[in-house]
């Protein structure tokens, strides 16, 4: 299937695979990108630049195929040494750069000049446009479904798809909501050129996560997120489990006192234990309400083949119908 966004970025499949924390190591992106997706390493995910440059070198050992590496800009007092990110994305020959979180107007020149791709992660329209605006070659359109950072607009992908066709003239894709191959044709129907998936990739063979977390995907449905930090305007969607509940107990009773410290408990520092160790009560994290359609643990390759197949059933069957008309 070829597409505005398999063009730009050189892969078989319309499928990219989502920047996560402590999940998108270099066995994750290889993978995916092994299976003709664009697989992503989560550059905040490492300690430090050098340990990012290692990171790439490991990846693109294992596969030849183009990677991408995601980039979050974070309105933090410490921030990262994002030059040196940039310097090790660059040196390390990555072809496609996710970006998300703040604006990256500051590195699009040095990641255009090295001839990279960038695709920037909105919630909203309007931040879509400004994308645009600023250089980006496409963008990754993030429903209210979606797990992690869902904005504070609360627009669902059937409604926000179509409105990002009406309005961008780059490519984009969606995200947020999607497991399979309904996702992708509703998703080219509504008007993407392909479809990012972050939740059903932590649900696989190759994912580097505690199979506890695998588990728990595969046992949840799509009721068991919650939406945390909405008072403090930093809303994001994560599995619920005896932290969350307490983190939403607090936050009910602080009102509109409630200052993230109160809450730091939860939600700060806590991904190493869940996602390496398996402690699936230490804090808050990021899972989409796509967990309702998950229910099994394929390797990459066997959840991108199965995604193509049954698009293309499914297109099939539409081209009946308009035949039989």
């Amino acid at each position: 299937m070829k597409t505005a966004i398999t063009e730009m970025f050189g892969i078989e499949h319309p499928i990219i695979q989502g920047g996560m924390h402590y999940v998108g190591f270099a066995e994750m992106a290889a993978a995916v990108s092994n299976a003709g997706g664009l697989g992503i390493i989560t550059a905040l995910t490492q300690k430090t630049p050098a340990d990012l440059a290692n990171e790439i070198a490991r990846c693109k050992d294992m596969t030849d195929k183009p990677i991408g590496v995601n980039v979050t800009f974070l309105p933090t007092v410490n921030a990262p040494d994002y030059p040196a990110i940039i310097k090790a994305i660059i040196e390390g020959g990555v072809t496609v750069v996710e970006t998300a979180g703040n604006n990256p107007a500051q590195v699009l020149p040095y990641l255009k000049d090295a001839g990279i791709k960038v695709i920037h992660k909105c919630t909203a329209v309007r931040h879509a446009l400004k994308a645009q605006s600023i250089g980006c070659d496409a963008v990754s359109v993030d429903g209210f479904e979606c797990g992690g950072h869902p904005g504070e607009d609360d627009i669902p992908n059937f409604i926000l798809l179509p409105r990002a066709a009406d309005e961008l003239e780059i490519p984009f894709v969606s995200s947020g909501g999607m497991a399979d191959g309904r996702s992708l044709v509703a998703s080219l129907a509504l008007g993407a050129q392909g479809m990012n998936m972050g939740t059903r990739f932590i649900a696989t063979k190759e994912a580097p996560v505690h199979e506890n977390v695998k588990a728990a995907i595969v046992a949840a449905s799509e009721l068991d997120t919650r939406l945390v930090m909405r008072p403090l305007r930093n809303t994001e969607r994560v599995m619920t489990n005896d932290a969350v509940e307490e983190l939403l107990r607090i936050e009910k009773e602080k009102g509109a006192n409630l200052k993230f410290e109160d809450i730091i408990e939860q939600v700060a520092g806590v991904y190493p234990r869940i996602m390496m160790e398996g402690d699936m009560d230490a804090g808050a994290w990021s899972c989409g309400m796509v967990a309702g359609l998950i229910n099994d643990i394929p390797t990459c390759k066997e959840l991108i083949d199965g995604i193509m197949q049954q698009a293309e059933d499914i297109l099939a069957r539409m081209n009946g119908y308009v035949a039989a008309g």
